[in-house]
């Protein structure tokens, strides 16, 4: 089940002048800089209220994160959404009709378990599906 919006994924160009910006914006600093290998980026996140944001900065030219950019320029780049248990929730939309991008959960920043559904079933929305690791 989808409990709430767990944070707004932010594609930037640098991470440590968005932090600035950022930091200016919400009146706060970043809480927490991490790398994701696996995905190619380095995300750092705002706690805003019960909403993280998540800025993310491509290490390599091949990531998502840089593809993106080089399409559409900074901006939002997904929402994602708590869930209690990630492969029931993903089974379930599957049902649904939704497509999956990520056959499987994989290692997320933020120490959580995602999955990815295609935007073409999400009215254009890219959006993820977080789980808290246990």
């Amino acid at each position: 089940m989808i409990r709430k919006i767990e944070h707004i994924g932010i594609a930037v160009k640098n991470i440590q002048e968005s932090n600035v910006l950022f930091q200016k914006l919400f009146g706060k600093a970043h809480y927490k800089i991490e790398t994701v290998t696996s995905e190619g980026v380095n995300t750092s996140f705002f706690m805003l209220g019960d909403t993280k944001i998540e800025l993310l900065e491509a290490t390599k030219p091949e990531s998502a994160i840089a593809k993106f950019i080089e399409k559409k320029g900074e901006g939002i780049h997904h929402i994602a959404y708590e869930v209690d248990n990630i492969d029931d929730e993903m089974a379930r939309l599957k049902l649904e009709g939704f497509e999956l991008i990520n056959k499987e959960p994989k290692d997320g920043a933020d120490n959580k378990r995602i999955c990815f559904l295609h935007p073409k079933t999400t009215n254009g929305i890219l959006v993820e599906l977080c789980e808290e690791k246990k």
